[in-house]
């Protein structure tokens, strides 16, 4: 029998509004039954979820579980822009992370167009509202 695939899914800043926040960039849905659905969609795969608006436990969730889960899925929010600190925690650690954003980041303001993560994840999902989530759990089954 397979071991589930651990997955930690950390999101930053304002994804907390998620259904409330701007529906015209990103949707109606709330996180917590997104994640439910992905859970349904995804049965070998255990997910564990953080949410902070605060940068340093955004680094410390990724410092804590960067050498034992299998994947990070990281949306770090308005951090991707501005954060060398978050940029430096994903270099830092082994596990695999990939960087998702909801909206097309490179299709709004130029200072999006930036991101500190990058350079270190394994790889970087845009613009296909939660379904970017999505795409990063299938990345990562194949």
């Amino acid at each position: 029998m397979n071991k589930p695939l651990q997955v930690m899914i950390i999101n930053g800043p304002n994804l907390n509004l998620l259904g409330k926040r701007e529906p015209e960039v990103y949707g109606n849905q709330d996180f917590d039954s997104f994640l439910a659905s992905l859970k349904v969609q995804f049965p070998s795969v255990t997910f564990h979820f953080f949410q902070s608006n605060i940068e340093g436990e955004l680094i410390n969730c990724i410092q804590e579980c960067g050498f034992t889960f299998d994947a990070i899925i990281l949306n770090a929010g308005a951090y991707t822009h501005t954060s060398i600190g978050i940029g430096d925690a994903v270099k830092s650690v082994t596990t695999p992370v990939i960087e998702v954003h909801i909206s097309n980041t490179f299709a709004r303001e130029s200072f999006r167009h930036q991101s500190y993560i990058a350079p270190h994840a394994a790889g970087v999902i845009v613009g296909f509202g939660l379904k970017s989530y999505t795409l990063a759990v299938q990345s990562l089954l194949q």
